[in-house]
């Protein structure tokens, strides 16, 4: 029996189970989502991450960037994303929906149609074509307009919900 420091006879099976991070503990409804079924969530996340990766790559054939030049699809992607996740999460907070909503649509599609890992890489791209100036610009301009987007996202959210509870 392996036991932890400090705690007499305890073993594996009383740890703690495996806590996701994009689950808020002290909702009930996001609690109940990793009991029941995880196999759905993991199938809702798939499915909405195929269609959000679709959409992204659908932004970057309509919005092409030469080596060198600012990679407008990938900011207007990761800008309006953050917008769209700050919506659905104020809504989901006030209206919680069916359980697979929040990771079909913020974890999956959302979190599949943003690509800040490409943003990591496009910053890289601009450096080595001699662009610093794009680089800083457009790597400062997407952490804040994200920022930005959520906020302005949950707000509106908020005050759209707001408006209907009177």
């Amino acid at each position: 029996m392996s036991t932890e420091p400090g705690r007499t006879g305890a073993t594996a099976a009383d740890a703690a189970p495996p806590v996701d991070p994009d689950v808020d503990l002290r909702s009930p409804s996001q609690v109940r989502e990793l009991a029941r079924r995880p196999w759905a969530v993991i199938g809702a996340i798939a499915a909405g991450g195929a269609i959000g990766a679709t959409a992204r790559h659908a932004a970057d054939v309509l919005l092409p960037h030469a080596p060198g030049e600012l990679p407008l699809s990938t900011l207007l992607v990761n800008v309006s994303g953050a917008l769209l996740i700050g919506v659905l999460m104020a809504v989901l907070e006030a209206r919680p929906g069916p359980r697979l909503m929040r990771p079909f649509l913020g974890t999956g599609v959302l979190g599949g149609y943003t690509t800040f890992s490409t943003h990591v890489v496009d910053v890289q791209h601009l450096l080595e074509a001699g662009s610093p100036g794009w680089a800083l610009l457009y790597l400062g301009g997407t952490l804040f307009g994200a920022l930005a987007a959520v906020a302005v996202g949950v707000a509106a959210a908020e005050a759209v919900v707001r408006k209907e509870t009177r």
